[in-house]
């Protein structure tokens, strides 16, 4: 695998171009040394601080793998135990052994040196990961990407042929959250363009493919939903592409929301299942892919285009979405929509279809530069300004004053009676209402806790 060509590289921090160093690219203006993590590119607005939190994951990943493990060990003290659920208790506290082992080894450039930035500095630049993006949040996608055949994939590059096979030999592609990254491997592959990059943030995903473009096979394994019998439960499955990649296939460690690429750098961005899960307004993601291509570039999207994420009037409908790429210098899109299957595992009885927007848009004029993207207001990095009263945080503020005032009434001696009768007789609750919620809330708190268990 190569870098990318380095003169299409910019600052994620200030957007000025870099220079590559040997083994990092360094930023004149910023004064930052962006390092190569297993050969690949890590390209993030604050390199260290963003490693710093990816180590952070990784061990709280291995941590709670073994506690998974210690769990079922302890489960299999019992004596009651069928044969054959001890046989497959056994099977998986291995399995989660070994897949642990295997996920150190592959993530082990993560733990090289010792990342010194400071929180602050981090807070300063407003580029947190994501909380709820965890280097396992999309692991089933590398065994559908490298393992489960070509059903789904060759359905995805289907619908996107009628813009890819425009741009033919020679062109830049990027490929914008490219996750367990076939789609990429299998455009570049089929299309035969210059260069192909696929960016994601998710080092597991980056440093396994990294190696499986290069021609290595990867073992790891699956752990399927729903397992279609005893021997699915833990499936070691051997990740591989058909042949090394051609040259010219780049992965690239960076956040999508802020593309280290100068301006006009592509003459394709793909952007598979992304743009409804990023989390800025869909007018900021039109106008950085719009500076991202050249005259006449094609933006091509295939996802579900669901927006659930954001607030009511982010959640754009198809139409909405078409007059907002127009205003961002886009020509009217093509749409087609398709229905897909979608994570089907062969060892799992679960499975489904989904209903994919696929458009493609061609850039007719450059759009206006956004503001960098910011994953954090400025209330929250001065810390000088008043704390808005945010809806969620009156909701917040409220149940926990009620959560706190039950909990202060279980004491080990009390009933759910007692405690309505305490709520009664301080005027907080209804005789009628006190007992239901009560119980209903040590309902939700008892089976959290059964379910913090087994996780």
């Amino acid at each position: 695998m190569t870098t990318p060509h380095a003169e299409l590289l910019a600052c994620p921090r200030c957007d000025k171009a870099l220079e590559e160093t040997g083994a990092a690219f360094h930023c004149k203006g910023c004064k930052v040394e962006f390092p190569l993590l297993a050969g690949v590119p890590w390209l993030f607005a604050e390199p260290s601080a963003s490693m710093s939190e990816w180590r952070q994951r990784l061990d709280f990943l291995l941590a709670k793998l073994d506690q998974d493990r210690r769990r079922i060990k302890d489960s299999l003290a019992s004596k009651e135990l069928l044969s054959l659920t001890r046989r497959r208790l056994e099977t998986l506290a291995a399995a989660i052994k070994d897949h642990s082992r295997r996920l150190a080894a592959l993530l082990e450039p993560l733990n090289t040196g010792q990342s010194r930035a400071s929180y602050e500095m981090y807070l300063a630049l407003r580029t947190r990961l994501p909380p709820d993006q965890g280097l396992m949040t999309y692991y089933p996608n590398m065994h559908r990407d490298w393992s489960w055949g070509g059903e789904e994939n060759d359905a995805a590059l289907r619908l996107l042929n009628p813009g890819l096979a425009q741009g033919g030999e020679g062109q830049r592609i990027l490929v914008l959250g490219s996750g367990a990254g076939r789609l990429a491997y299998d455009v570049h592959e089929k299309y035969r363009p210059e260069l192909t990059v696929a960016l994601d943030f998710n080092p597991l995903f980056q440093l396994a493919l990294a190696r499986i473009a290069a021609g290595e096979a990867l073992e790891f394994y699956e752990f399927p939903l729903a397992p279609r019998s005893a021997g699915d439960q833990a499936v070691l499955r051997t990740l591989a592409a058909p042949a090394s990649a051609r040259p010219g296939f780049v992965a690239v460690l960076a956040d999508a929301s802020r593309p280290p690429f100068r301006d006009s750098s592509f003459d394709t961005v793909v952007t598979p299942w992304l743009v409804d899960i990023l989390p800025e307004d869909f007018r900021g993601v039109c106008a950085r892919i719009n500076r991202l291509l050249g005259r006449r570039g094609r933006w091509l999207n295939i996802g579900s285009l669901a927006f659930a994420q954001a607030g009511p009037e982010l959640q754009y409908t198809r139409e909405e979405c078409a007059v907002l790429m127009q205003a961002a210098g886009f020509a009217a899109p093509v749409f087609e929509e398709a229905r897909i299957p979608y994570m089907c595992s062969p060892a799992s009885r679960h499975a489904r279809s989904e209903t994919v927007v696929v458009w493609q848009a061609e850039k007719k004029k450059q759009a206006k530069r956004p503001s960098p993207h910011e994953a954090l207001p400025e209330w929250l990095i001065q810390g000088t300004e008043p704390v808005p009263q945010l809806p969620a945080f009156r909701v917040q503020a409220t149940t926990t004053r009620i959560h706190a005032a039950l909990m202060g009434l279980v004491d080990g001696r009390r009933s759910v009676k007692d405690m309505a009768k305490v709520l009664v007789a301080q005027r907080a609750m209804s005789e009628a209402d006190a007992e239901p919620a009560i119980r209903e809330f040590l309902t939700k708190m008892y089976h959290d806790s059964r379910r913090a268990q087994r996780l």
